[in-house]
């Protein structure tokens, strides 16, 4: 049954992926930066699809103002899923351009990539986000700077929370947490030696794969400037985790997307 349903949803996606790049390669250069986010946001909404994801939704996401969005990282598929929610400009990792096809369309679709080990880079990287904020978008970011099990949420870098303070952004704690046939589970998450093939084979031979996305309440920029980048970090973890850690919260209600 796995083989079958992999074999049935992997040509689509093999098709979709194949438009993106295309689309990355001929058009992007070609049209300004919102039509950009916007053809992202249904190509995103179009792979969630059909990977079998159903995505569902807690809270009130800020959809109409620049904004920082800061969440847990649990699999490759967390760009997709929160671009389906709204069109975000990410700061990831420079490994991820090296991914295979997936590293070349986080890329082409304008992702920030950061070498976290030079200052330099992060200083650039932070001129790069007030450009995105100045020009009204939301920036996503995962400061754990690596994917986990999805079950807890790893300490947060807070260099880059300082880009969002000296822009005067309020920032937005997003949880993101992964179900699969209606309970808790690390088997879609993106760690370790796992190999994006390997996921893939995880994830599209599989039904009833729920992501659910909590935005929680929104901090003003007001607070962050009280609290300075290195504790606005550790009480955004702190939400976040409360939020990812498993509980009651795990109850499958919400809204769909």
């Amino acid at each position: 049954m796995r083989l079958l349903l992999f074999s049935l949803r992997i040509i689509p996606v093999t098709v979709l992926i194949l438009l993106g790049l295309l689309s990355v390669t001929l058009i992007f250069p070609l049209v300004p930066m919102s039509v950009r986010l916007a053809m992202n946001r249904y190509w995103s909404a179009a792979l969630v699809w059909l990977c079998g994801i159903k995505v569902q939704v807690h809270g009130d996401p800020k959809l109409d103002a620049p904004m920082l969005w800061v969440a847990n990282h649990v699999s490759w598929v967390d760009i997709f899923v929160l671009n389906k929610v709204r069109p975000t400009v990410f700061v990831a990792k420079s490994e991820i351009r090296r991914w295979p096809v997936i590293g070349w369309l986080v890329a082409g679709a304008g992702t920030v990539f950061i070498e976290r080990n030079s200052r330099q880079a992060i200083r650039r990287v932070g001129e790069q986000m007030k450009q995105r904020f100045d020009q009204g978008h939301v920036v996503g970011l995962f400061p754990e700077g690596t994917t986990s099990s999805g079950f807890d949420v790893a300490p947060f870098h807070s260099s880059l929370f300082d880009a969002a303070i000296r822009a005067q952004i309020d920032i937005q704690p997003v949880a993101l947490r992964f179900f699969h046939k209606g309970r808790r589970s690390i088997e879609h998450a993106f760690v370790g030696e796992q190999t994006l093939v390997g996921n893939l084979w995880c994830l599209l031979g599989v039904r009833q794969v729920l992501v659910q996305v909590e935005f929680l309440s929104i901090i003003s920029c007001d607070r962050c400037v009280e609290l300075g980048r290195a504790r606005i970090a550790d009480y955004t973890h702190g939400r976040i985790r409360a939020a990812v850690l498993p509980g009651e919260a795990d109850a499958q209600d919400g809204r769909a997307h």
